[in-house]
């Protein structure tokens, strides 16, 4: 009794025990069952996402292809174009003082017109009048000086025939006349400089134009010279030549030549139109820049026109159809797109895109003729846009 009862108690804790054996997978594989689930989860929702990313309409900014009208011999478009300011063909002129002297008054104002000639500042012109004074009455001294020389001269003459007078006065005499006629003529153009001085403080107008600036205000110190102009007073132009002047690249310098067509749009009254011409091309190239300095005129100039405008300058040229009395088909340049040296258009047809492939012609500055591929009205998809593909739903979102 004693050696069972400690058996049925080991048989009932036994019973008690959990059997963590039964039902265990093998090592690792629910976790694998995990990440399999995840991964197709994943790869569904990409895949969701991807197909509304191709159905929802990718937004694309879109120009339209032109069509000239049948017959026309040649069409003027532009060959270049660049922004630049308006300037005036003899530049801008500064007018300064040339000798010192306080302003007295400024006889004009901004905008005026001027002729050539006309006096625009008076400066005191006191210290002047008193130094032409002075110098004319010593060349009055002088003149006095030069009489009474020549009576003594004429009295030791007459002495000297009598045989009263030796030659030796006589001599002396006739030296102290050259020497007074000296003096004066060292006075005379003393008078002569002063008069030069006192007109000069009166500064007047080197030509036609329009005073553009005052540059300092009555009562100020002018000098001539100094540094950065600081002895000038009047800054005037001739606004009747009108020029546009731009920078023109390297590059781009076989498009442009003297005499040819241009066209002049004011940055700021962008519905006007100015015909003009290449009127100077400089003769030196920018180095660090890579440029070269161009200048049109403008044959119409008006009162809109202000110097340092900004200003687009488009270069004009003649450009001439696949053949005559046929129409041409204009685009954009930034429509057309290569694939291995083959161009080729997106079109915009019922909200889809269409590639659409186009043989080029002739290149009319921002625009380009096509001989085959288009018949023009066709929107076609300008600049960059991500994901353009065959039958992508498209919307625009700017036309040009």
């Amino acid at each position: 009794m004693a050696t069972g009862a400690p058996k049925e108690l080991r048989d009932e804790l036994a019973s008690l025990k959990i059997d963590r054996s039964r039902g265990r997978a093998p090592r690792g594989g629910g976790f694998r069952r995990w990440w399999l689930a995840l991964a197709a989860l994943a790869l569904t929702a990409a895949g969701a996402f991807a197909w509304s990313a191709f159905r929802r309409p990718l937004a694309v900014q879109v120009a339209y292809a032109e069509r000239s009208e049948p017959g026309a011999a040649s069409a003027s478009g532009p060959v270049l174009s660049g922004s630049g300011y308006v300037v005036t063909g003899d530049k801008y002129i500064s007018i300064g003082v040339r000798v010192a002297g306080r302003i007295d008054a400024y006889l004009v104002d901004e905008s005026d017109r001027v002729v050539k000639g006309q006096p625009l500042v008076r400066l005191d012109d006191r210290d002047y009048r008193a130094t032409l004074a002075r110098a004319r009455a010593g060349f009055n001294r002088a003149d006095a000086n030069i009489a009474l020389r020549r009576i003594e001269i004429e009295r030791i003459r007459t002495l000297r025939r009598q045989d009263v007078a030796s030659q030796a006065e006589l001599d002396v005499k006739e030296n102290e006349l050259r020497v007074a006629e000296a003096e004066a003529a060292e006075l005379r153009a003393e008078i002569e400089q002063a008069e030069v001085s006192l007109d000069y403080t009166v500064l007047r107008a080197p030509m036609d134009g329009v005073i553009l600036a005052k540059l300092k205000e009555v009562g100020e110190i002018a000098v001539p010279g100094g540094f950065a102009g600081s002895g000038d007073l009047i800054r005037m132009a001739n606004l009747d030549d009108l020029r546009a002047e731009v920078d023109v690249n390297e590059a781009d310098l076989a498009r442009v030549a003297l005499g040819q067509a241009a066209e002049v749009i004011p940055d700021a009254f962008q519905d006007r139109r100015y015909a003009a011409k290449v009127v100077k091309l400089y003769p030196q190239v920018n180095r660090q820049k890579g440029t070269l300095k161009v200048e049109v005129g403008i044959l119409e100039p008006d009162a809109v026109l202000r110097p340092d405008m900004s200003v687009r300058i488009h270069f004009l040229a003649e450009a001439k159809p696949e053949a005559a009395g046929e129409a041409v088909v204009l685009v954009p340049r930034a429509a057309l797109r290569q694939e291995n040296g083959d161009p080729f258009v997106w079109v915009v047809t019922s909200g889809r895109l269409r590639r659409q492939a186009v043989r080029t012609g002739a290149e009319m500055g921002d625009r380009a003729v096509i001989a085959e591929g288009l018949l023009g009205g066709e929107a076609l998809v300008v600049g960059e846009a991500e994901g353009l593909s065959e039958g992508r739903a498209v919307e625009v979102a700017g036309k040009r």
